[in-house]
């Protein structure tokens, strides 16, 4: 009986996705077309989904180096030192920030302290400081899944501590690793707030990070208040499709680009 209800659960949550996807998608039809998204005329979405994909590259460019090698020094070095609890409290407390006082604290600082104005650049600082507690929270799980055993076979063959974790514990981890980049990309492309006050509105086509935009989550929100005749949430619907894609596609390039450098999570060197 238990065996069923998780059974059941498993499939009531795939299909809710399903369903989700499935009413965007016949929401969307007839205007969901290759002109639309990536044509030139004013209902193109290709501005968005530039600005939307460069603030996410920008994002994880800076988090995740930043995120993995903390959850590394937890992890393998700090262990339960008084410098590891407070670092883990700071990590919970940047966790529990609403995304508005982020998109505040970017817009101080980023935008104008530092002179980027609103651009991709500010947004993209912004949401790496956000996405930082996902990002090391999930790869420390993952280290955690690694045997103890692998770290002592490497260690008594005469390895150093860092080849250790380089050869021996972030192979396997790796898939939890992508998780973590997976749940910081999904974070970033749905955020709103800090994303309207640091990159901005702007429906042009950015030339570079340091330039404003409008995400795709920015256009949905504006597409959907000014929207008043069903072609106008036809449109709306439109920009969630191509939001959902964009999502689908991002999280597989992350997969295949850990793949391409041989961490399969499946064999140890």
């Amino acid at each position: 009986m238990l065996y069923g209800l998780m059974v059941a659960a498993s499939l009531m949550v795939g299909l809710s996705l399903l369903g989700i996807v499935v009413y965007i998608l016949f929401q969307s039809a007839g205007k969901l077309t290759i002109a639309t998204v990536f044509g030139s005329g004013t209902e193109s979405f290709l501005p968005m989904i530039l600005a939307t994909t460069m603030t996410v590259v920008v994002s994880l460019f800076l988090a995740l180096p930043v995120g993995i090698m903390t959850a590394i020094y937890l992890n393998e070095y700090a262990r339960k030192s008084a410098q590891s609890r407070f670092i883990r409290l700071a990590i919970d407390t940047l966790a529990g920030i609403p995304s508005i006082v982020y998109g505040l604290f970017g817009l101080l600082l980023f935008v104008r302290i530092f002179g980027f104005g609103q651009s991709i650049i500010a947004g993209g600082l912004t949401l790496s400081i956000m996405i930082l507690p996902v990002i090391i929270r999930t790869t420390e799980e993952a280290l955690k899944t690694v045997p103890l055993s692998f770290r002592e076979g490497s260690l008594s063959l005469g390895a150093t501590k860092f080849q250790t974790i380089r050869h021996a514990v972030l192979p396997p981890a790796l898939p939890g690793i992508l998780t973590a980049a997976i749940l910081a990309t999904g974070r970033v492309v749905g955020e709103s707030a800090p994303v309207l006050l640091t990159v901005g509105i702007a429906r042009h086509l950015p030339r570079s990070i340091f330039e404003p935009g409008r995400t795709l989550t920015i256009h949905l929100y504006y597409l959907t208040k000014e929207a008043i005749n069903p072609d106008d949430f036809a449109l709306a619907f439109t920009a969630a499709a191509v939001l959902i894609i964009l999502i689908l596609i991002i999280n597989t390039a992350v997969k295949l680009i850990g793949m391409s450098f041989g961490f399969t999570g499946e064999n140890i060197d």
